[in-house]
């Protein structure tokens, strides 16, 4: 049933107890998992004003590397097989796009569970890939913030 499952993470608590869930689903179904991190500079450079792009970009990744590892390292710790990747653009297009692309069959998010204004105002990666995305999604609660 399913054979490809992606992880997109953050390394947050959320995306843990996401990864947590993928792993006991794959293997279940003797599945690969997909680690995915997503180098959102767009996404945060307003945050980071007086840092430059390109050093933005390269800490990102840095973080992204260290997020997918995790997740590698849990995966192989259970024997599940795993890919990891780590990719710039919009958070929620490289997901859609990512699991359009390799073919994905089950998609495992965490969520902060956001509420009220803080929700309006950041808005859930989580909600707009759920929206675009015709591959079925489990989104894991992982606290409130």
């Amino acid at each position: 049933m399913y054979d490809r499952i992606l992880v997109p993470t953050d390394g947050s608590d959320p995306a843990a107890a996401a990864t947590d869930h993928a792993l006991t689903v794959a293997d279940r179904f003797d599945a690969t998992v997909h680690a995915l991190y997503v180098v959102d500079v767009d996404g945060i450079a307003h945050e980071a004003p007086g840092l430059g792009l390109d050093a933005l970009r390269d800490a990102l990744r840095t973080e992204g590397k260290a997020a997918t590892d995790a997740v590698v390292e849990r995966a192989e710790d259970r024997g599940v097989d795993v890919r990891e990747s780590v990719v710039d653009g919009v958070a929620e297009d490289a997901i859609v796009d990512y699991a359009d692309a390799e073919g994905i069959d089950l998609i495992v998010m965490g969520t902060h569970g956001r509420r009220g204004l803080d929700r309006y105002l950041v808005g859930s990666v989580t909600e707009r890939v759920v929206r675009r995305t015709e591959v079925p999604t489990l989104v894991v609660r992982g606290g409130w913030d």
